[in-house]
């Protein structure tokens, strides 16, 4: 057979996601303050776009869901109003796959026009994004998120740890009183200790105290210095402030040399211990969801609007400057700009519904949480809020991205009601935290007769309606640093149990 050069056609299917789609999801990633700033660059980019006038008609602006009952409502049963994605499709099933870019139907969109790169084509990884804008280092928060869940045992301890460990300021202090964080949410101040003590039992030492003495003692603890004579002293620093040495070594009843030593060791401790990390963001939270209990039991859900101005198009000044168009090239660039507003103003609507859909399915949830606190706040995934209102989980996923939810017990991530959990015999599940806290509790109770295997442990637990299998338990109780039956046998013998 001859080889020679010959022209073919052939159909192929790709998905192409046009500039309109990329920005629509990165809209619905970002949070109320950042869409703030997007609307303002978007109003000096474009001249038919204003602010202020009605929302339009079907636009939901507040969700109610009603007390429960013996039959849920579904989530878009407790939508007033919308379409779903019908308006401006932001689900996709592959939305982290890598895509070229394409001329697509519709306007264009400009790079200078919108604050945003949008390439001919490439990975969409590589467009820019708020997150890139955000600083590299690991900062505070993210550093003690990652130690808590191995080294908490019991889940409201964890949960109230992680409420403190967004409280504390840049240098790692608290400074609400445990008494405000106890209200907050819905436990005694017993609790409320119990989840700073392992706070502060994180690294870095220090961390998590609520002035400088407490921080200094926290390190010498640490460093197992903190006897008597330390403690004197540490006790005492606005004498060591104002110089008092005679006074001090009084008190902590030490000679010249002793105090020379004990100064040393004080002045290696580091007094904020946060300010080692990345900043975090400086300015004040802003909540983008309101939730409030209403007179029927229920709950109503809205979105702050006070970060969120309303776009309309100056249909008059369209007309005015349509009326003295006279070139195709202006009347053209002129058509462009009201398509690009009519696209903004649906995409941000579009946002508006799906943030709100979503937070009506995460309450209702955890309907518990909201009633009775941090005790009551069960398992959750991405998966099971994408199921219930019929949208991708990667959706919902960029929807709690950076979004915060205010209620009366404070103001808290979206992510924060996302917890990870096992099945059970009752069909609710129980959380992976409330699982090593009772593993732990059964191995409290081993006496050197009666070591308890992996095996075993699996087996009273499943009778106790745990869904675990033998190497799930051996996963958890290596997490909570518990070692093996031979390991505790040992210890056990050891210590004369």
């Amino acid at each position: 057979m001859a080889l020679g050069p010959r022209l073919d056609i052939r159909q192929t299917q790709s998905l192409v996601m046009t500039p309109q789609l990329q920005q629509a999801i990165k809209l619905l990633a970002a949070s109320n303050l950042e869409i703030e700033t997007f609307i303002a660059e978007a109003l000096e980019a474009n001249p038919l776009l204003d602010t202020g006038g009605p929302s339009d008609p079907g636009e939901p602006e507040r969700i109610e869901i009603a007390a429960p009952a013996g039959e849920e409502a579904t989530a878009d049963q407790l939508m007033l109003a919308g379409g779903g994605e019908s308006d401006a499709p932001l689900d996709l099933g592959s939305v982290d796959r890598d895509f070229d870019t394409g001329d697509g139907a519709g306007p264009s969109m400009r790079d200078a026009e919108w604050g945003a790169a949008s390439g001919s084509g490439g990975d969409f990884d590589d467009l820019p994004d708020w997150e890139q804008l955000r600083a590299a280092e690991v900062t505070l928060v993210e550093h003690l998120e990652g130690q808590l869940g191995a080294a908490a045992s019991d889940p409201r301890t964890l949960a109230t740890a992680r409420h403190i460990v967004g409280l504390l300021d840049e240098a790692g202090y608290l400074t609400l009183p445990l008494e405000e964080v106890a209200d907050d949410l819905g436990v005694d101040v017993f609790d409320a200790k119990a989840g700073l003590r392992l706070v502060q039992s994180l690294d870095p030492s220090g961390v998590g105290a609520r002035n400088l003495a407490e921080c200094i003692a926290i390190q010498a603890r640490e460093a197992d210095r903190y006897d008597p004579c330390m403690k004197a002293l540490i006790d005492n620093l606005d004498l060591v402030a104002r110089g008092e040495v005679e006074r001090l070594k009084r008190l902590c009843r030490v000679d010249d040399e002793d105090f020379a030593d004990m100064l040393r060791e004080l002045r290696s401790y580091n007094p904020r211990p946060g300010l080692a990390f990345a900043p975090g963001d400086t300015g004040t939270v802003v909540p983008d969801i309101l939730v409030t209990a209403n007179a029927a039991g229920g709950w109503d859900i809205a979105l702050n609007e006070d970060t969120l101005p309303k776009l309309i198009v100056n249909r008059g000044y369209f007309v005015e400057l349509n009326a003295g168009s006279t070139s195709k090239e202006s009347q053209g660039w002129l058509k462009e700009k009201l398509a690009d507003a009519h696209w903004l103003i649906r995409a941000l609507d579009q946002r508006q519904k799906t943030i709100l859909k979503t937070a009506a399915e995460i309450v209702k949830q955890q309907d518990g949480f909201f009633r009775r606190g941090v005790a009551e706040l069960r398992p959750l995934t991405l998966r099971e809020v994408a199921e219930q209102i019929e949208m991708h989980e990667s959706t919902v996923s960029r929807v709690t991205s950076n979004k915060y939810l205010a209620c009366a017990r404070g103001t808290f991530e979206l992510k924060y009601f996302f917890t990870s959990g096992v099945a059970s015999a009752d069909g609710e599940g129980a959380s992976s935290a409330a699982i090593k806290a009772r593993i732990k509790a059964l191995i409290d109770a081993e006496t050197v007769k009666n070591i308890l295997s992996d095996q075993q442990l699996a087996e009273m637990l499943q009778k106790e309606g745990f869904d675990l299998a033998r190497r799930t338990v051996a996963k958890y109780r290596e997490a909570i640093g518990l070692g093996s039956s031979a390991e505790r046998r040992r210890a056990k013998k050891l210590a004369g149990l």
